[in-house]
Parts: structure tokens; C-alpha cells; sequence
């Protein structure tokens, strides 16, 4: 019985140790758990573990994830949609360059005969060829393409090369240019840039855009055609006064752009690549032919229908006049526009002038007008009057001369 009674009383205390210890295990607990509340946090923790286990089988077994790709597919399509739609580009240019091509397939501009990739020698050296595909740009600039072929021509019998030019003084380099525009300062221009080809650069143009511009008197369109033309490279869109008047009226610059400059950046920004080289030759052979600077010939242009330029400066339509309609009596009341607007003002001068005028009537029914004095007569009587007054004076004096070689 006592050790009954022992073991009984023991069981308390090892439970209480138990208890205890479960109460010194646990982290800062803010109240001391009861057995009860403790399997109750037991039997919650498994169930909670139980869950997440079934959310990630159920989450790797559900049918939900192919449709997220899917979803995430179309974000990307539709994100891809909305910046080719951000993208401008003119609203029917692939149409007017179309046309542009048909009309300037017989490349007979004067720039497919004589533009700066027609004046260099075929037959010089490459680093010849360049140079005068350099100078060729140069005299062009103002100028037109005949009078820079015949420049070329000229400089290329005396001798166009970098040794040969930096041996010619400023005279003579003058007359063999003359008369492409500004001449003295592209005289000065060549000569400069001649040089620091053959200190900096080895007596071959520059192969860089940065370096051609570096030159005296080569701007940006120049450095960019003389890479495509000289260097068979495309940098950048040559822009001069035909690309830059046509390309405007095209409609073809997302706004009006003042100079070249500001044309090529905008070209740049949405005409392909592959179309760099060949813009600038077609324009400007387009605008010498049809495009002109002054009284372009729109009626003959295929663009002429989309072109915002043509139906903003195409000529009214001259009003036809009506047909004056037939009239039957004296008392019919239709007559001409410009029989009433006739009769208006003489209506008005007779009513001014009926108290210094007498009316007399004339068969057919005609009104006559007696002046009582010259200062009521119109201005229009007396300069005829004046103009017979000195016909008969001139008439007097061709008789009196007359007479008087006859004498």
C-alpha cells in the first residue's frame, strides 16, 4: 500500500517536471501552456504541415500552370505590339519610294552622269580614286553638277592627287576650279584639307566620319556619302537641298525639319538601313527632273495623289462664267450678271447728277446726256480728251518735219 501510495504521489511530480520543462524549452512564452493546450499546438502543427505538404502536390500536380505560360505569352506579344505601334514611320512612303524608283528608272539625271560618283578616275590608284571622290564632294556643295564635272575634268588633266595638288598655288587651283560656287574658299578648303591628309592620315582620305569631318570644309553629308562612295561603307544618309526639300514635302519627317542636318536624324530614326545608300541618289535625281525647287511638276508625278505638298499647292480651278440667257423683249427681266453690274453705277451717277444734267430721249429708247459745264464732265473724257489733244500734237509735228525736208 505505501508503495502504491508512493508511486501515486510520484506521478504528479513527474508530470509537473515534465510541464516545467516544456515551459523552459519554450521561447519567451508570455503565459505557461496547459497539458491540454500543448497537445492542441501539437495536433495543429501537424495538421499545418499536413496542408503545405498537400498545397505543394496539389500546386505541382495542378492543371493551372500551363495556362500561366500561356498568359505570360500573350504579355509578351502584346508588349511587343505595343512598341512596334509606338514606332512612326509615314503613312504611305513605301508606295511614293515605289514610284519614286519607276519614275527615276531611266537614270538620266544629270547626277547619274555626273554626280561625285561619276568624275573620279577608274583607273588611278584606290587611294587616288578616293581623294577625288573627296574633292569631286567638295566642289559640289552649291554648285551645280555640270559645272563640277567640268571642274573635275580640268583638274584631273592637270593632275589630281595629293602630291599634286599641295605642288599648285592658290592661282591656279582657282582658275581650274572656276566657276563652281564660293571658289575662293574652296580654294583655301583644299588646299588645308590636302594637307592634313598627308601629315595625319598617310596621303588617304580618312576612313571614319569623325575623321572626314575633321577636314576644312567637309560637313556631315559630305563625310557620309564619301564612306559610301569612297569606302563602299553606309554610315549614315547623305542629305543635301533635294533630300531635304523632298523629304518634307513627302511628308516624310515626323515634324517640318529648317536644315539637312535635322532631315537626316530624321530619316535615320524610321527608314531602314538596307535603304541609306539608294535614298540619296534617288531624290536627288527626283527632284532635279521632277521635285523642282520652284514650280515642281506635280501633274506628272505619280505621288501626286498622296503627296500632302501637291494638293496643298495644286492651282484652283478657275470659275467658269454662266451662260448669259437669251432675252426675249424689252421687258424681260432676265438678263446678264454683268449687265446689271454694268447698269448699277450708271443708275447711281444719274441720280447724283440730275440736278446739273438734262435728259433728252433719243428714239430707241437711249438716254443723252447733256453737260452744262466741262467741270462736271467724268475724269475718263478728259483723258481721252487729253490723249487726242496730243495724238493731233504728234501728228502736227510729223507733218511740219515732213515739210520741211520737203523744203
Amino acid at each position: 500500500m505505501a508503495q502504491g501510495l508512493k508511486s501515486e504521489d510520484d506521478s504528479p511530480n513527474v508530470k509537473a517536471e515534465d510541464h516545467e520543462q516544456s515551459i523552459s524549452d519554450a521561447p519567451l512564452q508570455t503565459h505557461a501552456e496547459t497539458p491540454a493546450e500543448t497537445v492542441t499546438n501539437c495536433n495543429n502543427t501537424t495538421t499545418k504541415v499536413k496542408e503545405e505538404a498537400v498545397d505543394e502536390q496539389a500546386a505541382l500536380t495542378s492543371p493551372r500552370k500551363p495556362r500561366r505560360g500561356r498568359v505570360k505569352v500573350e504579355y509578351e506579344e502584346e508588349e511587343g505590339a505595343e512598341l512596334k505601334r509606338e514606332r512612326w514611320e509615314p503613312r504611305d512612303w513605301r508606295t511614293q519610294l515605289s514610284f519614286i524608283r519607276e519614275m527615276r528608272s531611266k537614270r538620266d539625271a544629270p547626277v547619274d552622269q555626273m554626280g561625285a560618283g561619276k568624275c573620279y578616275d577608274t583607273e588611278a590608284p584606290p587611294e587616288v580614286r578616293r581623294y577625288q571622290v573627296l574633292i569631286s564632294l567638295m566642289l559640289s556643295s552649291q554648285t551645280k553638277d555640270h559645272v563640277t564635272a567640268g571642274a573635275m575634268q580640268r583638274l584631273r588633266e592637270h593632275g589630281l592627287s595629293v602630291d599634286a595638288v599641295l605642288e599648285l598655288d592658290d592661282e591656279t587651283l582657282g582658275k581650274l576650279i572656276y566657276p563652281v560656287g564660293f571658289w575662293k574658299k574652296k580654294v583655301k578648303y583644299i588646299k588645308q584639307a590636302t594637307a592634313l591628309i598627308q601629315q595625319e592620315f598617310g596621303g588617304d582620305i580618312p576612313d571614319t566620319v569623325e575623321g572626314l569631318m575633321r577636314l576644312p570644309g567637309v560637313g556631315p553629308k559630305m563625310a557620309h556619302l564619301a564612306m559610301d562612295i569612297a569606302w563602299n561603307q553606309v554610315s549614315g544618309i547623305g542629305v543635301d537641298t533635294h533630300v531635304h526639300r523632298i523629304s518634307n514635302r513627302l511628308g516624310w519627317t515626323k515634324k517640318g525639319t529648317k536644315t539637312p542636318e535635322e532631315t537626316r536624324r530624321a530619316l535615320e530614326e524610321w527608314l531602314p538601313r538596307d535603304l541609306w545608300s539608294e535614298i540619296n541618289w534617288l531624290l536627288v535625281g527626283f527632284g532635279q527632273q521632277v521635285c523642282l525647287p520652284v514650280a515642281p511638276l506635280c501633274s506628272v508625278c505619280l505621288n501626286q495623289h498622296t503627296c500632302p505638298f501637291a494638293h496643298r499647292s495644286s492651282p484652283k480651278k478657275l470659275k467658269s462664267s454662266p451662260a448669259k440667257p437669251a432675252i426675249n423683249g424689252p421687258d424681260d427681266k432676265l438678263a446678264s450678271p454683268t449687265a446689271q453690274v454694268k447698269e448699277e453705277p450708271a443708275d447711281a451717277s444719274l441720280s447724283q447728277r440730275s440736278k446739273n444734267t438734262a435728259k433728252q430721249e433719243v428714239p430707241g429708247n437711249q438716254v443723252q446726256e447733256q453737260l452744262t459745264s466741262e467741270e462736271d464732265a467724268p475724269s475718263v473724257l478728259k483723258k481721252r480728251s487729253r490723249r487726242k489733244g496730243r495724238a493731233g500734237a504728234q501728228q502736227n509735228t510729223s507733218h511740219q518735219t515732213q515739210r520741211t525736208a520737203e523744203t
